[in-house]
């Protein structure tokens, strides 16, 4: 593997394990307007990344169709959103456990569902850096960079937001940062084995983006804005979400 991907795809899960150390030194449990403020910058960053370094390049790639330059960034688009669905219809939401069907226990319900969001993002990097080692055009090793930063920061507070219920739970301290760290484990996984795939199906390179796209924008929209939005101070989710999707675009077009 080239030496340039290796950090690359550890980077997201960095982010990650920073989060899930949060449990040594916050209080108990995290107040609620806090988790509220992570999860809209959170939003916004994921939402940037989408467009910028995934759904933009996926349609460059495809410039030779001319008009219909959007169709593979479209399909890819609608595959990722259907399989990020029926994932969700097995494994729980993060924020309503109580509601989820599945047998599992309650610690293993939190690891799932933070386990389902950090699966496209370790794809959405993995494609990335697998455009990257084969040269496709719109692609960087700034903008690569930039994508893996961007998760990264928002994986802190899902890092935090995974490891501080369960601390909440009763949960130990050394054991709740070991199940938030456990769930950043599949990003370079996923990040790994995409590349690995992506290498032997290189026209499959603006599918693959733009799959990545759908299944972050779903997590967004299905997992983080909802709770931006209840009670009171909504708008604090809403101004999170801007200054992370802002964010995240300066760092990608200033790196990109």
């Amino acid at each position: 593997m080239n030496p340039e991907i290796r950090p690359g795809i550890l980077i997201p899960f960095l982010g990650t394990s920073l989060g899930a150390a949060g449990v040594f030194f916050m209080r108990r449990d995290m107040n609620a307007l806090a988790r509220r403020a992570l999860r809209g910058f959170a939003a916004g960053v994921m939402t940037a990344a989408s467009i910028w370094s995934l759904l933009l390049p996926a349609i460059e790639q495809s410039a030779p169709m001319g008009r219909f330059a959007f169709a593979p960034a479209a399909a890819g688009f609608w595959l990722g959103i259907l399989f990020l669905l029926a994932l969700d219809r097995t494994a729980p939401h993060l924020d309503a456990p109580e509601r989820a069907r599945s047998p599992l226990g309650r610690t293993a319900k939190l690891v799932l569902a933070v386990t389902l969001h950090n699966l496209p993002e370790g794809m959405a990097v993995g494609a990335v850096y697998a455009g990257l080692a084969q040269g496709q055009p719109g692609i960087t090793a700034a903008g690569a960079l930039a994508l893996a930063l961007g998760i990264a920061i928002q994986n802190f507070p899902e890092g935090a937001i995974i490891s501080m219920p369960l601390r909440a739970a009763g949960e130990r301290r050394c054991r709740a940062f070991a199940y938030g760290v456990l769930s950043g484990a599949v990003e370079p996984a996923g990040a790994l084995l995409t590349i690995l795939f992506s290498a032997l199906v290189v026209p499959a390179m603006p599918y693959l983006l733009s799959f990545a796209a759908g299944a972050m924008v779903y997590v967004v929209v299905e997992e983080l804005i909802p709770e931006t939005a209840e009670g009171r101070h909504s708008n604090l989710g809403t101004v999170m979400f801007a200054l992370g999707f802002s964010a995240m675009m300066a760092l990608d077009c200033a790196l990109g």
